[in-house]
Order: C-alpha cells, then structure tokens, then sequence
C-alpha cells in the first residue's frame, strides 16, 4: 500500500503513549499502528508550504524567496523578543502578526536532553513539549503576548539552556529532574514586568512516547542525499522516526517536501 503527500510535522495526541499522525490532503496515517513493520519512505519532489511550487526547500518547509518575505518565517517567530505587534508596529504583516503575538504564551521549562526553557502559544500546550520530546515540562509564567514571553526567556537564559540535544534525546539518554524546584530558583530572574504572571501552581506534566526501540547511536535520515530508505519502525519520539538500522528521520526538518510511504 502507498501513500503519497508533501510531509508537514506531524500530528500528534496527548495519550499515553503519544499518538502520531501522518496527515496527506486526502489521507492520514496513524504512525503508531506501524511500529515494527516495514516502511519505505521515497522522496518524490519539494512543493513549499506557501507558494505550492515545486522548489528547493530552505527552512521551515518553506522556498527561498517566500522565507525571506512571509511573515510566517519572520524573526520573531524564532526570537519572541523581537515581537512588536503590541506596539502597533508591522514586521511583515500587521495583521498576522496581531493574531499570532496578542495572544495568551507560555514561558516552560521541558526536559527532553536536558531542563531547557522556551517559549510557546497557551494553544500550543502540551503540542509543542510533545514536538520537542520532552518528557516532562512545566510552566513558569503565562504572559498576555509574544514580547513579554520573549523577555522573559532571554531573562533566564543564562542560568538555563535554551537548546535541546536531538541525539540525546533521541538516545532517551535522560535524568529526570524536579523541575518544580528549577522554576524556583529561575523565579528571581523574571523581568519585572512579567513576575505578576508567574505561575507557582502548576504540576509537571509527564509524557510517554510510543518506542519499542532507542537508537545507540543515531544517523539522520537526509532524503537529498538518500532518496530512497526502507527500514523497521521501532519508535517515535519529538517530531523523529526511529528504525531498527539506527536510522532517524525528522519529519518536521522535512516539510515541504514530496514523499511517497510504501507500507
């Protein structure tokens, strides 16, 4: 049986395990209903995610020409403390940018490689710790928009990292932490005009991931280079497909690009 789509991150469901979803425009696939079985995965051409064109990918699933102008892939998407929607003040698209910055964000400490803070929509909760491989997180502050997350996270950077280590993460290399107690120790650094949205309530939040399997020593899976692979299933962890061989391939470091699944 085949499949064929242009790859975006996949889909993803708060269970125990995580459930997984390939989503095509006219089919999905369930991905966890394929550990252990056989999957080739065929890449057939690029379609970027905005113009639709059958171009080189460049980043985040997006053409050159279209990273460079939409405000989709603008900077503050990766540096929140860039955000000026607040201020009535366009990037690329006032209108976007209102939508997507005036809007509830949470500031999170996750532990996927290592405790490491971040920054995401309220919407976007547990989605993007899921999307990270984080097995467990907790919220720190809940601010009314992207700017005041940013500061917030370039605030605590120095005394936490901010970058997760895919092959440790990946290897479940891990050492679960108390993050309860980070966030207290991080609380005396939030900038002032956040600390009244620190969260001292909240829980960790723990997330199991459906892998039969950890990789020892794990190689990505790069479909330019190899455009045909076929291996066993044995595991899903962040936005990552473990294989038997050590094999691993990041889907969401693949959107936009053409694939064909042969089951």
């Amino acid at each position: 049986m085949q499949y064929q789509g242009v790859l975006t991150k996949m889909d993803t469901e708060y269970a125990q395990p995580i459930q997984y979803y390939l989503v095509f425009e006219s089919d999905f696939l369930n991905m966890n209903q394929l550990l252990d079985k056989t999957i080739t995965i065929e890449f057939v051409g690029y379609q970027c995610l905005n113009c639709g064109l059958n171009k080189p990918i460049y980043r985040q699933g997006f053409c050159k020409s279209c990273f460079f102008e939409i405000p989709q892939a603008a900077d503050w998407i990766m540096r929140p403390e860039l955000s000026t929607a607040h201020l009535d003040k366009e990037d690329r698209d006032l209108a976007y940018e209102k939508r997507v910055q005036i809007q509830p964000h949470v500031v999170y400490l996750a532990n996927s490689s290592n405790v490491k803070v971040g920054v995401t929509r309220k919407t976007q909760v547990p989605t993007r710790w899921i999307d990270q491989g984080a097995h467990e997180a907790i919220e720190i502050v809940e601010v009314p928009n992207r700017y005041l997350a940013g500061i917030t996270e370039v605030a605590l950077k120095p005394h936490v990292s901010d970058k997760t280590n895919w092959r440790t993460m990946l290897k479940n290399d891990i050492v679960d932490e108390n993050l309860v107690e980070w966030r207290e120790r991080l609380k005396q650094y939030i900038p002032d005009e956040a600390k009244d949205y620190y969260i001292a309530s909240n829980t960790e939040t723990n997330l199991e991931f459906p892998v039969l399997q950890y990789p020892e020593k794990p190689n990505s899976l790069n479909l330019d280079k190899t455009p045909s692979y076929t291996g066993v299933l044995k595991g899903i962890k962040g936005q990552y497909l473990m294989f038997e061989d050590q094999t691993v391939f990041n889907v969401r470091g693949s959107e936009g690009y053409v694939v064909r699944i042969g089951l």
